[in-house]
């Protein structure tokens, strides 16, 4: 098993991305803590993937707040001893527009959560991941940081993920003695709430069969369908297990073949 005995932290762990590492973590061997702003979804994750309890934890915990970040860390440690990977879901992906619309208030609050509050967990950490000889921290970033899709504007989104990609390099070397690697998974369209959701409503605005968009989006790819929330959690918890040791300051595109780099 990948994951053998090894702590997870998973931040933003709700319906989608984030319950998926967290059931992965658990599937391969993990102990997985889990935090998210909405504690409901941590009890419904929990008892849906460790029905016994003994190989999860979880908090209530936000982000941008770093004493939340602490008390996540710290509830890790106390339950399972120890700190060996963070895995980073936690994100705003909800605000959207450009440039000529902005409001860059909630351009600000974009950048908090998804770039600062990122970095608030990933050194509230730190102590336990040094303890342990080193481990894993995995950023989710997007497909649109480096490539801006057509069919929505998310500029405040792409440009807090590609500052947190460039933020990943610096962490690499940073981190790299004390055994620590830092890595970035980059999901494009990626089958889940999220996306259903905007397939959902776009279908209904324009008055077409759901199958119809999801077919335009498909066709996008090298590979004929979509990449889902499940594949994406597969490439996180990868990059988090010691299969990954010599891996480091990268970003992978899970994406069905849609961008090839």
């Amino acid at each position: 098993m990948l994951l053998q005995g090894k702590t997870v932290v998973v931040s933003g762990v709700g319906a989608g991305l984030g319950h998926r590492v967290a059931e992965a973590v658990v599937r391969d061997g993990g102990n997985a803590v889990l935090g998210a702003r909405t504690g409901a979804n941590l009890v419904r994750t929990a008892a849906a993937i460790d029905p016994a309890g003994g190989r999860t934890a979880h908090l209530a915990t936000d982000i941008t707040d770093e004493a939340q970040c602490r008390a996540l860390a710290a509830l890790a440690v106390e339950r399972f001893g120890s700190i060996d990977a963070v895995v980073h879901v936690a994100a705003w992906d909800s605000y959207f527009g450009g440039l000529a619309d902005a409001d860059f208030t909630t351009w600000l609050g974009v950048l908090d959560v998804n770039l600062l509050g990122t970095l608030r967990m990933t050194r509230a950490c730190l102590p336990a991941l040094r303890a342990a000889g080193g481990g894993s921290v995995v950023f989710v970033g997007t497909q649109s940081s480096v490539a801006a899709p057509t069919q929505v504007r998310q500029a405040a989104y792409a440009a807090s993920k590609g500052a947190l990609t460039s933020a990943m390099y610096s962490l690499a070397r940073e981190l790299g003695p004390d055994r620590i690697r830092v890595n970035t998974v980059l999901p494009g369209w990626m089958w889940g709430p999220p996306v259903e959701a905007f397939v959902h409503v776009t279908a209904g605005a324009e008055g077409v069969p759901e199958e119809e968009v999801l077919g335009r989006l498909a066709s996008r790819m090298a590979l004929p369908e979509l990449a889902t929330d499940a594949d994406v959690a597969e490439a996180a918890v990868f990059l988090a297990s010691p299969r990954a040791r010599a891996i480091t300051g990268q970003s992978l595109l899970v994406n069905a073949g849609e961008l090839m780099r």
